[in-house]
């Protein structure tokens, strides 16, 4: 390390030493990608992070698009993604991934740099209040000592493993750590300092208490008319199907649960929205995985059920009807081990015999129904594109539409994870989300509406040259068409304050970012389409071109199919 005339560390070297050593012990805890965006504050940390041979940087211009490519990466992998950026407005560019990271227990390693403190609240250029800039939406915040205050090296590395166990959890969240350097900021020195060797992060898990794994085992032997409703997962244990068979209740899978495999009703929410059958099927228990369900239908079930027990391994409180009479904070693969044993088969009941049948008559129906669609239609769109993913890919979610279009229509299959940020369920950042998971070398297709593709598509600008490969299956109905399914529907100013026609040519804004596109208005010709885009390196649009009107149509002529399929 150069030193200056005196002999004495200078305090740019001193500042990038506790750098490295930050760096440096998150990798020995298990970090591996970071994302960074340019600014002059935070050089010694983006210095630090791009010099580590163990740790794969992502530059990113807009600070927030960063954090949602985080957010996808830790998603898909499960391992903690750092974030660092400048400081002012850069940090706050964070809160929307934080936000989502915080709600769907998403572990990332938030760093901002800052100013030291004699430079705070005294007009000083770009500096903001960073400390607790995230409120509860990180499990903790840590405003650093500003190097060379300080013995250094060792407090940065133990701020490092601290937050890497914050972040972990259980449940995993994000972690805020801000840190202050004073000027200089750039080290006279560019030789490498020394690596450790990278660790895997920790595996904690929370097994549930005895008493705990009695209390549901006497639910499920004592109980015919359950059922089992697995919500968001980050990890779907398979015994969860060995529980439903078991148990004879019926298994309602959503696709983000990772549990939509055979086993599991294949029209499970397509049931419950009908009102007919969820009267007469009312459950006595209704055992809940994960995260609360997505559909009103899936909700109003819930809402109506005798008794609701939750199987929360996030610490979710997934209960927005507070109808939960118990719930076990444990993992689910370990809850559900326990339970099964000694917990006797029940043979075939009526209640399931019914939910089963139905579930035949449902599918076969919706199925039959949107074959016959050769205009592209929503419904249609998200279950042929389900089946059609290659074993080994990852299919991102938007919300709004799609993530409740896939969590009716897709037909149980192995193969395929499905990821979606319904933590807090917002559009915001899905391109950068998809691109992150992309980022992780699995095949990536994204499925999301236009106002959602157009409102992250600075991602998109900057990313689509940047070596990822992915594929975005984009339907263009003209805007937010999802109101027209709620209240909003009836006011006069539906288009102009809801549905926000957009009006942009998505073939030149993916020509602009040199990204491929195609359009497709043909049902026929979506699948061949995907297939095109997926056998090129890159990133590609396939924009599937949907009348609103008819999309609403649709909907209600599958209802009615099924309706009729049920007897009702």
């Amino acid at each position: 390390m150069d030193r200056g005339g005196d002999g004495l560390v200078s305090e740019a070297e001193t500042s990038f030493a506790c750098a490295w050593a930050l760096v440096d012990e998150l990798v020995r805890h298990g970090l591996a990608d970071a994302c960074v965006s340019p600014g002059s504050r935070s050089t010694l940390l983006a210095l630090a992070l791009w010099r580590h041979p163990h740790v794969r940087v992502h530059v990113h211009l807009d600070e927030r698009a960063s954090a949602f490519f985080a957010l996808g990466l830790s998603k898909a992998t499960g391992r903690p993604v750092a974030i660092a950026c400048t400081s002012g407005t850069a940090a706050a560019e964070f809160l929307p991934a934080v936000v989502e990271a915080s709600m769907s227990r998403t572990p990332l390693v938030v760093l901002t740099a800052d100013r030291p403190p004699e430079l705070r609240a005294v007009g000083a250029n770009q500096t903001i209040d960073q400390p607790n800039l995230y409120g509860g939406y990180v499990v903790a915040s840590i405003d650093a000592e500003v190097p060379g205050d300080r013995p250094d090296e060792p407090y940065w590395r133990e701020l490092a493993s601290d937050a890497i166990r914050d972040a972990i959890g259980p449940p995993p969240r994000p972690v805020h750590l801000n840190l202050p350097f004073r000027e200089p900021l750039v080290p006279a020195s560019d030789g490498p300092l020394v690596a450790s060797t990278p660790g895997s992060p920790p595996r904690p898990s929370v097994m549930p208490t005895p008493g705990e794994v009695q209390q549901l085992r006497a639910e499920l032997s004592s109980t015919a008319r359950g059922v089992i409703l697995a919500g968001s997962l980050a990890e779907a244990p398979r015994a969860v199907l060995d529980l439903a068979r078991r148990a004879a209740w019926p298994l309602v899978a959503e696709p983000t649960s990772g549990l939509r495999l055979p086993g599991a009703l294949a029209a499970g929410q397509l049931l419950l929205a009908d009102e007919g059958f969820a009267a007469a099927h009312r459950a006595e228990v209704v055992l809940q995985l994960g995260a609360a369900p997505t559909s009103r239908a899936g909700l109003s079930f819930v809402a109506r059920a005798g008794r609701l027990v939750i199987l929360d391994p996030a610490h979710l409180v997934a209960d927005p009807h507070r109808k939960a009479v118990w719930s076990v904070c444990a993992d689910v693969g370990n809850t559900v081990d326990a339970a099964l044993e000694d917990l006797g088969p029940r043979e075939g009941t009526p209640w399931l015999r019914e939910w089963l049948e139905a579930d035949s008559r449902a599918r076969e129906t919706a199925d039959r129904a949107m074959d016959g669609w050769d205009e592209p239609a929503e419904q249609r769109i998200a279950r042929d594109l389900a089946a059609a993913l290659p074993d080994g890919s990852v299919l991102v979610v938007g919300s709004s539409m799609p993530v409740r279009d896939l969590d009716a229509c897709m037909g149980p299959r192995e193969g395929l994870a499905v990821l979606a940020n319904r933590g807090a369920s917002g559009i915001d950042g899905f391109v950068s989300t998809a691109l992150g998971v992309a980022a992780t070398e699995r095949p990536t297709v994204a499925l999301c509406g236009d106002l959602t593709f157009v409102h992250d598509v600075g991602a998109l600008l900057w990313s689509a040259r940047r070596g990822l490969d992915a594929t975005f299956v984009v339907v263009n109905n003209g805007g937010g068409t999802i109101f027209s399914f709620l209240p909003q529907r009836d006011l006069p100013e539906l288009e102009e304050l809801f549905t926000t026609p957009h009006g942009l040519h998505l073939g030149a804004v993916c020509a602009a970012a040199g990204a491929r596109h195609e359009r497709v208005e043909r049902s026929a010709d979506v699948i061949p389409a995907l297939e095109r885009s997926m056998g090129v390196a890159g990133v590609g649009v396939v924009e599937i071109v949907v009348d609103p009107e008819q999309n609403r149509q649709r909907h209600a002529e599958l209802a009615a199919a099924v309706a009729a399929a049920l007897g009702g």
